[in-house]
């Protein structure tokens, strides 16, 4: 069923207008490999602690606290945190242009794609907001911005159960979507592949079906987590990345099946770097 776009023409043509400078896509294309960067060092700390040579498992939020920690670490997290604003700006580009999909009738699918731009804008503000607080010295043990502190804020709202199972779900689809993803590797028509050799091709392809099947695998766990406290009405049973990667840690096997999924993120990592290179954002 095809829907009209709900957004006026008089909201899009000034984003439109902005989106066709270079400055738009420079940000875009330092966002993803500041996402990289992030991924990277997650699936590297995992890693490390998947086959005992120290490591921890940790959330994005711990990736970016390890930067700050290294020589000239103010420095290499401010251009991160600028590469994080820059991908929030473009998923916010794509929330309301849909650049990728222009000339397609609007229809549930499209709203639904659109929807993940958007809460993807605000998480990777939100993280970019973090690498701010770490530079200047502000952020604190009381900041509330885990998914634990969100589901516990949630649970103590009207309906507050139902809020959380919906949350809980919607993570689950996102995980599930993720993993089809990695099945179809349709990602692949993203690319300028005319500006890449087959054996560039390849590895984007090996890269990025492993990396987002690790990514959706994550995310399903994370709702999972989220799901069992919405049921047991405690919050603190919610996990994000953290938690669900130290969960993989505990299983039966767990060194070994985290050492994959964080092998998995790894490869995310660079995934992402490569999109940073080749990967068409404005049309």
């Amino acid at each position: 069923m095809a829907l009209r776009d709900p957004l006026p023409e008089k909201v899009k043509q000034p984003i439109r207008q902005a989106a066709s400078h270079a400055w738009v896509e420079q940000l875009a294309r330092l966002g993803y490999a500041a996402k990289g960067l992030v991924y990277f060092i997650v699936g590297f700390l995992a890693a490390q602690a998947a086959f005992g040579s120290g490591g921890k498992t940790t959330d994005t939020s711990g990736a970016l606290e390890t930067i700050i920690t290294q020589p000239f670490g103010k420095f290499l997290l401010a251009i991160v945190t600028l590469g994080l604003i820059g991908y929030a700006v473009w998923r916010f580009v794509q929330t309301i242009l849909d650049p990728e999909n222009s000339g397609q009738k609007m229809n549930a699918k499209r709203i639904a794609k659109r929807l993940g731009y958007a809460f993807s804008a605000i998480a990777y503000f939100s993280l970019a907001v973090t690498s701010i607080k770490l530079i200047i010295g502000s952020r604190s043990s009381n900041d509330s911005d885990s998914v634990e502190d969100w589901t516990i804020y949630l649970l103590n709202q009207p309906f507050g159960r139902w809020l959380v199972v919906l949350l809980g779900l919607t993570v689950i689809g996102v995980g599930i979507s993720y993993l089809y993803q990695a099945y179809k590797g349709k990602f692949r028509r993203h690319f300028k592949l005319y500006q890449m050799s087959r054996t560039e091709q390849i590895w984007a392809m090996r890269l990025g079906k492993f990396g987002i099947a690790a990514r959706g695998v994550v995310f399903s766990i994370i709702g999972l987590f989220i799901i069992v406290a919405a049921i047991q009405l405690d919050g603190s049973q919610a996990r994000g990345l953290g938690g669900a990667l130290a969960s993989l840690a505990q299983q039966p096997f767990g060194p070994w099946i985290l050492g994959v999924v964080a092998l998995g993120l790894i490869a995310y990592g660079i995934y992402s770097v490569i999109e940073a290179r080749y990967r068409h954002i404005t049309n």
